[in-house]
């Protein structure tokens, strides 16, 4: 028989560095969940990650014991890493900040692929080129056709 379903928890954790402080301890300690045996786990499966934020969705089950999905970190850090931007333009439309390249645009999409809700790589990389538009970075070139 399934376990029956407690909630779900979505947090935004550094990898290798889940600890009790806030958001990680209010967030399993309001659903009952042993949180060092969550920080261990989690600690445990992305210390290879090397400190990159990665998103992670928790399914806590009623008897209190939990599973958790680790995704792949979000387009906004990953662009912000390539460009060696600090942060995202204040008014995207008026002051950009960075550049990046159709390649570094199509690397990022390779790697988010699993967590995006589209079939094809091209779809992907229009995706992640309009991530970096609203953020106020300009993708350098023309898209490429051979994709």
């Amino acid at each position: 028989m399934a376990k029956e379903i407690a909630g779900l928890i979505k947090l935004q954790i550094k990898a290798g560095a889940a600890n009790p402080s806030p958001p990680v301890g209010p967030a399993l300690g309001s659903k009952g969940v042993n949180i060092m045996d969550f920080c261990k786990k989690f600690n445990a499966a992305t210390q290879d990650k090397g400190g990159k934020v990665l998103p992670v969705i928790i399914t806590v089950y009623a008897d209190k014991s939990f599973d958790f999905v680790v995704k792949t970190p979000p387009v906004a850090n990953q662009l912000l890493e390539f460009s060696k931007a600090k942060k995202g333009s204040g008014q995207p439309n008026r002051n950009k900040v960075a550049e990046v390249t159709w390649e570094q645009v199509k690397q990022i999409a390779q790697e988010k692929m699993p967590d995006l809700n589209c079939f094809t790589l091209k779809a992907a990389m229009t995706m992640v080129a309009g991530t970096a538009r609203s953020m106020g970075i300009t993708v350098k070139g023309d898209f490429p056709e051979n994709v």
